[in-house]
């Protein structure tokens, strides 16, 4: 049995120069967000109950709960609409093809009849409002010539639809069935976000040109702006009322988010300029905010999102972070307590610790790309898609100096020797590079494609797989590698070799979906016939006491093996990362740790049969 005790959640899917909509339900006090073709819950209150629903054929853009709180509505970049359940295994209600472009944001009706989605329409319509459950069109949109940003309900009778869009206007609609009734050009750029108050009297639009401007609700008229004293220095990207309709949340590409008192006059002062703790790079610049119940949400472009209590401003934020692109390795640093440590390609490495969910980044004083990444207590050694190797030293959890190693060819895996990890065995697509602290020992052409390698931990021993399925067993005397062994039962390139912790056996995957376990010293195989993935396999990991052997594959599913026990009663978790299974570690003899295409980590519990 294998059960999902924890998830650790992506962060949302930025982009420079954008705002992003991230949307909640107040009744359980969840926001929901987009990464990738997922559509993430999280719960406010409980950071590490998170659901993920992975239905979308494309990326995912908006998601935003109906006013009753029992659907969601999510759109992706190719028009589609889908309407699903936010109980039992999120049944879909209907799926509607809206636009011909990607649908920026959508709106339910206050009685959770109508949704009205915008977007990029690709030479046909913009905005379309349709019925919920059949899909019929409730109005005409016309007005707009470019993509439009953002649209909004009135959350009140008589129902009213604003948009706004690049083309500089703001739109307002009368209805249903809806109809243009009138428009305003009065900012000077991109107009980002419109958002109707909560009591439906006003609704205020903001844009790239940093100003804010006031509307009355009923008939559209201007009747105040956002004052420009102490204002943003930046565009604006995404603007969320008060759950009174007092007071505004606004957020910005100057790094900081502002709350505004919106006066009788309808005029906005600013109240307090919340910054944020961070480097002050871009990554720094908001993109996204909401304010629900208490809590007041900003996003960062890094994707870093920081809670505040609406209540109380001067506490510090809690700060939920995480990866955005495709977690590719995971390491597992045996300090007390143990930290997993997860890398993606952008050269971002996360802290996690079981039970507490995200504990901090690690900063490294040069960030470079990442592709492989291996770890032991003092030092973190990196590849990326140069020809460099780096070696970062760790002190505590911090990253010392690093050290850069050309190695003249694109590394394509990298191993230490546990016992004395100066020594690393690095491959390259003609054979193997040894490295002794950071120099390069000795380069050793193979003659045949390497794909994979591994190293023993006293580092006499290594173990190179090639483009044949051929795994060649070597000695490593000095800095020279002699031949000891040919292997064969792979029949497709081989991905991935592992030593288990006693170096007692080996495990190696393939290209062609299967794995098989070697015993050491006969070089006999150990546990044949693993050949239950339907795709390449990309990580294997053991367990402490040697008695697992766990696969990951492309096939989104991960496969737990008993090395004493025949392949076919195995343990199977389907469907474990949308996109495919990318790294794997155990953390003990019963918690196994995974990452994958879907930028999430979750943590297992495995008990044997």
């Amino acid at each position: 049995m294998a059960q999902l005790a924890e998830t650790y959640a992506c962060v949302p899917s930025t982009e420079r120069g954008r705002g992003i909509l991230i949307s909640g339900d107040s009744k359980s006090n969840s926001i929901l967000y987009c990464n990738g073709r997922s559509v993430i819950i999280r719960y406010l209150d409980r950071p590490l109950e998170v659901q993920v629903y992975g239905e979308h054929a494309y990326p995912a853009t908006v998601a935003r709960y109906s006013p009753n709180g029992e659907w969601i509505a999510s759109a992706d970049v190719s028009g589609t609409v889908r309407i699903w359940g936010t109980r039992n295994e999120f049944v879909l209600k209907k799926e509607f093809r809206v636009l011909s472009g990607r649908i920026d944001d959508l709106q339910w009706s206050p009685d959770g009849q109508r949704i009205v989605a915008s977007g990029d329409g690709k030479g046909k319509s913009l905005v379309r409002a349709f019925m919920w459950d059949s899909g019929t069109n409730v109005g005409d949109f016309d007005g707009h010539s470019r993509r439009v940003l953002s649209c909004a309900f009135k959350p009140t009778r008589p129902f009213r639809i604003v948009t706004c869009g690049e083309d500089f206007l703001v739109n307002f609609y009368e209805g249903p069935p809806f109809k243009f009734k009138l428009s305003h050009r009065d900012h000077s750029n991109f107009v980002n976000c419109v958002r109707f108050s909560p009591d439906g009297s006003k609704f205020i639009s903001v844009g790239s040109d940093k100003k804010g401007i006031i509307y009355d609700a009923k008939t559209g008229d201007i009747i105040g702006k956002l004052s420009s004293e102490d204002g943003h220095k930046g565009s604006i990207y995404a603007i969320s009322w008060s759950p009174d309709s007092k007071q505004v949340l606004t957020a910005s590409a100057d790094k900081s988010a502002k709350i505004w008192e919106i006066s009788e006059d309808n005029i906005g002062k600013v109240k307090k300029t919340l910054t944020c703790p961070g480097s002050g790079g871009v990554d720094d610049m908001l993109v996204g905010c909401l304010w629900q119940n208490d809590h007041i949400v900003t996003v960062s472009l890094g994707g870093t999102i920081f809670l505040y209590s609406a209540s109380d401003l001067d506490k510090a934020p809690l700060s939920l972070s995480g990866h955005m692109k495709n977690v590719s390795s995971l390491a597992l640093l045996k300090s007390e307590p143990k930290v997993i440590l997860s890398s993606s390609y952008d050269g971002l490495i996360v802290k996690w610790l079981q039970g507490t969910g995200y504990y901090g980044k690690l900063e490294r004083k040069v960030i470079s790309q990442i592709k492989c990444l291996a770890v032991v207590e003092e030092e973190i050694v990196s590849s990326g898609f140069d020809n460099k190797v780096w070696r970062v030293s760790l002190q505590g959890d911090q990253c010392g100096n690093a050290e850069c190693i050309d190695i003249g060819n694109q590394p394509k895996d990298l191993n230490l020797a546990l016992l004395s990890p100066d020594l690393a065995l690095v491959t390259i697509d003609t054979g193997v590079i040894l490295l002794r602290g950071s120099k390069v020992v000795s380069t050793i052409d193979l003659g045949f494609t390497v794909t994979a390698s591994a190293i023993a931990p006293n580092g006499t021993e290594a173990i190179v797989g090639s483009q044949d399925g051929k795994l060649h067993v070597y000695s490593i005397t000095g800095d020279t590698l002699n031949e000891e062994a040919v292997l064969e039962k792979h029949r497709g390139a081989i991905t991935v070799i592992r030593y288990s912790p006693d170096v007692s056996m080996f495990a190696s995957g393939d290209a062609n979906r299967e794995a098989v376990v070697w015993d050491c010293a006969s070089r006999e195989v150990k546990l044949k016939n693993m050949l239950y993935h339907t795709a390449r396999i990309n990580c294997i990991a053991w367990s402490p006491d040697n008695s697992m052997v766990a696969t990951g594959s492309l096939d989104t599913c991960i496969i737990i093996y008993e090395v004493d026990k025949p392949a076919s009663s195995r343990i199977t978790i389907k469907g474990a990362h949308l996109g495919g299974v990318y790294g794997l570690v155990f953390t003990d003899e019963h918690s196994l740790v995974s990452s994958g295409e879907d930028a999430c980590i979750r943590v297992w519990t495995v008990t044997p049969q």
